[in-house]
């Protein structure tokens, strides 16, 4: 199609103006700010730290070698327009950008190729930061942070030992040092003392059942795992017991579900958030296995169906299996352990799947009557769960109910269902029968019944349980941040502040020693820190670095502190009652709904409690942009060959086009198809508004002129006229109506990010101007101000 625009003359002119110049840098307090800066232009001589802050915040992008696609750009593409319009608004507003450049895929490219890991990294991001400029967002990109700078990932190994130093007191529901923490009577000696600290660190080694892949040589989350293979690469997975570091994490379970409560986020993303935490109420109830000191523990949240319980369950990976397990049953238990190492977490818990299990051949007393019940293991129960053991009441558990029909276990009714409705697989609320002393009871009359008979006997007590495990927090790769940590006979030793940051050793092989041991632990030299001492080799994830990176924008030049006191409490909001605590808007994919935001919101508690943050939350206002989709309705992907690179489309429409077809696209929110032929529309919108203040003349002679010699653009540009409908003229009441009804739209839209019907609104005043005989510039200018947050 024809050209509407010069775009390629003015674009890349701007763009480089503002880069140069730092025109978009934010201002800490106290900060002296530049006479010509922008900023002293919108406040003169005023203290950055008197201006009220707006803090947006996109998710800081993994710079992989495939650069960026069209989709990547919809959630800087909304907050770079937010961050124009607050400006414009008055308030000292922080945009940062940075690389989360650590991780397994950038490993895995380095043994692929031979090419050491910072190489493609640092090419990728070059790559990735032109393609960013190229679409003229408004970064202050003097805070440009990378977590594999050794200056960074000092402080992210500086944050690691605040919980490696720090334990969580119950009594003061928060973290303290560890130095606070009281020793029982009988534990007198450094040893015993040593012992009883690290047992209650924040950050603490245990051995544990893990995904283990050995082609990539690394323990993997349950969610890179599918169908019993890893994500990346598919390779076989299994589960193993390997000694990893861990964060309690779960010390924090009920602060992350209370303070949903004062944060502006979606209800869908707030319950994903409340499912992985998993908050449930019951009982956990004591049963004694028959002919043996051994007692089960078992967690259940209807311990009114007690009566009904006609089988035990207990994890494949419980500790207590070898103990129970009888002679004749021995070997078949443990070919079914090992067949259930081969699954993942997600797979096991499937509720689609064929349930399997084996006897163990021993029995249990069920407490409250005195039955004998079978005990059997199963790889539906996990061992992190609850107590990693079961009761299983077929008759009001489907899973237990599909269990038992397959082994031909009973089944036993005890909850009868309200109105005469079938009872067998009744889950609800209920009456008792077939119970006992409960019969008759409401199910919450009952529960509380049976829970203080329970405690009253010694039999159970009240409990509340959490599906929310510790993190596994160790990795066996290379590329990663090492852990600060040293060991000695007597166990593990955290480094002082001054040795960081401990960057890991130049090695030529990365590849998995197929042990299980990292491939730092091939760094004989660097493992030695001296006075008999080893160097930790495992590394930590990927997420260390994203769990704090929103803080080091703030302060990323300070050598001295991951943050400065007053910067904090200013961009953080605690130094104003007027201001958002946290974060005032961080926009990212729905994928990091969980994990990410659940590992971050963690870190920030203890940070919070230790005083090195002042508020809380990190992160106010949330909102996940939706995907935007191939053409062809289907995720993009280089296999589905449905990837549009955004290079493509600003060499044929330009930046601006680009960024106001995604907005125009549909609500930030929804998930959305490209159509290149929708970037044509909007280009041609542009059009039209140049052409309401272009002569049409003197654009023919430019273009003329431009075809001659195109060197001379920015020369010809300026020579360009004015419309001579375009003057200095006063507005009539109906021009005045229609601006004013267009301001009004666009301001009320970008306060809810509703860009798309924002840009609609620009478009009906564009059509109404274009048939203006006398354009008056008041109302022109007024026009272009509404329209330069979207097309700068």
């Amino acid at each position: 199609m024809r050209r509407q625009y010069p775009f390629q003359i003015f674009e890349p002119k701007w763009q480089g103006r503002w880069q140069d110049g730092g025109t978009f840098r934010a201002w800490n307090p106290g900060e002296s700010v530049p006479a010509d800066h922008p900023f002293n232009e919108r406040h003169p001589d005023a203290n950055p730290g008197d201006i009220p802050k707006y803090y947006i915040l996109d998710m800081f992008p993994y710079p992989s070698g495939a650069g960026l696609h069209v989709g990547h750009p919809e959630g800087y593409t909304a907050t770079d327009i937010l961050a124009r319009y607050k400006r414009m608004r008055g308030f000292n507003v922080l945009h940062p950008i940075g690389w989360d450049a650590f991780g397994l895929p950038a490993e895995q490219y380095a043994i692929k190729t031979g090419q050491h890991p910072r190489i493609t990294t640092e090419a990728n991001v070059k790559n990735f930061k032109r393609q960013i400029q190229s679409l003229g967002f408004s970064y202050d990109w003097s805070r440009e942070i990378n977590t594999t700078d050794p200056g960074y990932f000092r402080w992210t190994q500086w944050i690691f030992l605040q919980l490696y130093n720090s334990w969580f007191n119950p009594a003061t529901n928060k973290a303290e040092s560890i130095d606070t923490l009281a020793y029982p009577l009988d534990v007198t000696t450094d040893e015993q003392r040593r012992t009883w600290r690290d047992e209650h660190r924040l950050a603490y080694v245990s051995e544990a059942p893990v995904n283990w892949c050995p082609e990539l040589g690394t323990v993997l989350a349950n969610e890179e795992v599918k169908d019993g293979l890893s994500e990346v690469g598919g390779f076989p997975v299994v589960r193993r017991p390997m000694q990893q570091w861990k964060l309690r994490i779960t010390k924090y379970a009920q602060r992350l579900l209370d303070d949903l409560d004062g944060i502006d986020w979606s209800d869908s993303l707030k319950e994903m958030q409340r499912n992985w935490i998993g908050r449930s109420e019951g009982a956990e109830v004591l049963f004694r296995v028959e002919d043996s000191d051994v007692e089960l523990a078992v967690f259940t949240t209807r311990p009114d169906t007690l009566f009904g319980a006609t089988y035990m369950v207990v994890s494949p990976e419980s500790e207590l299996l070898g103990q129970i397990v009888s002679d004749e049953h021995k070997s078949t238990v443990e070919a079914y352990q090992a067949e259930s190492a081969k699954k993942s977490d997600l797979e096991r818990t499937d509720l689609a799947k064929d349930k399997s299990g084996v006897f163990t051949g021993a029995h249990a007393i069920n407490p409250v009557n005195g039955r004998q019940v079978p005990i059997w293991t199963a790889d539906y129960v996990l061992a992190g769960y609850g107590t990693g053991a079961i009761m299983s009441v077929p008759a009001h558990d489907s899973r237990d109910l599909e269990f038992a029909q397959k082994f031909k276990l009973p089944v036993e009714i005890v909850v009868q269902a309200p109105g005469g409705g079938e009872s067998l697989g009744f889950t609800g609320n209920g009456t008792a029968v077939n119970s006992g002393f409960l019969d008759g009871l409401p199910t919450p009359d009952a529960k509380v019944k049976i829970t203080a008979w329970l405690e009253g006997k010694a039999l159970g007590q009240a409990r509340v349980n959490y599906k929310l495990r510790d993190w596994l927090f160790s990795r066996q790769r290379y590329w990663g941040e090492p852990f600060p940590i040293t060991w000695d006979e007597g166990g593990h030793l955290g480094l002082s502040e001054g040795d960081l940051p401990l960057t890991p050793p130049d090695l030529s092989d990365f590849k998995p020693t197929g042990t299980g041991d990292p491939p730092l632990a091939r760094a004989e030299e660097w493992c030695h820190a001296g006075d008999g001492q080893r160097r930790e080799t495992n590394t930590m994830p990927q997420w260390a670095g994203s769990c704090w990176y929103y803080l080091r924008y703030l302060d990323a030049q300070n050598k001295n502190r991951f943050v400065g006191d007053e910067t904090e409490r200013y961009w953080m909001g605690s130094a104003s009652d007027d201001a958002t605590p946290g974060v005032d808007l961080y926009v990212g994919g729905t994928e990091h709904a969980v994990l990410h935001l659940l590992y971050a919101r963690f870190w920030h508690k203890v940070l919070y409690d230790l005083g090195q943050v002042t508020t809380p939350e990190p992160f106010y206002k949330l909102v996940n942009q939706g995907l935007i989709l191939g053409s062809d309705g289907q995720k993009m992907s280089k296999s589905r060959g449905n990837v549009v690179n955004p290079d493509d489309i600003l060499v044929e429409f330009g930046s601006d086009a680009f960024r106001l077809y995604e907005m125009f696209m549909g609500p930030l929110e929804m998930v959305k198809p490209w159509n290149t032929k929708g970037v044509e529309g909007v280009y041609r919108f542009l059009g039209r508004v140049w052409r309401m203040f272009i002569d049409e003349q003197s654009e023919q002679e430019f273009e003329q002129q431009l075809t001659v010699d195109p060197d001379r653009g920015p020369e010809l540009l300026a020579a360009l006229k004015l419309n001579d409908a375009v003057g200095q003229a006063e507005a009539t009441q109906g021009q005045l109506k229609v601006l004013h009804t267009c301001i009004k739209k666009v301001t009320e839209d970008m306060e809810y990010l509703r860009f798309n019907t924002a840009i609609s609104a620009m478009m009906v005043f564009t059509n109404e101007a274009s048939n203006w005989e006398i354009r008056p510039l008041s109302v022109m200018n007024d026009f272009l101000l509404l329209l330069a947050p979207f097309a700068p």
